[in-house]
């Protein structure tokens, strides 16, 4: 019987990471009491599952709960480091809601485990979410934000993330528990409550 990573429990663990400001990615109440901070991969099974149950999150606590997306592309997954930056490209020409509309709607087409979604699809997609293709296209191929990604996966490093999808749970103290893979959305509202 293969053992994945949901189905180990695992327990919350202190852990510091960099505070979260107005270039991150925040869907949700941006004063909510309670963050989750989610290092994720869009090529990443688990967050495939996770990233729904996060949206679901969001519904059940409303204004109590904030969502901050952060990258932590696997290196084993060719696509995802591309598909990062893409979506920073998205974000950068459409404005936060757009990034956020890239990001569902990759993890509802990427069949993941690495090249799930098709580098040249990429384009089409942010044309389809309403962003100009060309400048898209522009954008990505300057690699532009592949520092800002390469960034975002150290910081996640330095703060214990070693796999996705990696959620940070801060409270209104500052306090931090890591939760580490795609775990149920009861877990979450143990932490959470």
């Amino acid at each position: 019987i293969a053992i994945t990573p949901t189905d180990i429990p695992q327990q919350p663990q202190q852990a510091k990471i960099k505070p979260v400001t107005s270039s991150d990615h925040i869907k949700g109440n941006a004063k909510a009491k309670v963050t989750l901070v989610v290092y994720s991969d869009l090529e990443c099974p688990f967050c495939q599952k996770f990233h729904p149950e996060t949206q679901e999150l969001l519904k059940i606590y409303q204004d109590k709960i904030r969502l901050v997306y952060r990258h932590f592309p696997l290196s084993f997954h060719a696509n995802a480091q591309k598909e990062a930056e893409a979506s920073e490209c998205v974000s950068e020409l459409g404005g936060n809601d757009k990034f956020w509309n890239f990001v569902d709607a990759i993890f509802e087409r990427t069949a993941s485990n690495g090249t799930g979604f098709a580098l040249d699809r990429l384009g089409p997609l942010a044309a389809e979410l309403g962003v100009n293709e060309q400048q898209f296209q522009t954008c990505l191929d300057s690699g532009k934000y592949e520092k800002l990604i390469k960034e975002q996966i150290a910081d996640g490093t330095a703060a214990g993330v070693s796999g996705t999808p990696s959620t940070f749970i801060v409270d209104s103290k500052g306090e931090t528990q890591i939760v580490v893979g795609a775990q149920s959305i009861e877990a979450f509202k143990t932490e959470i409550d």
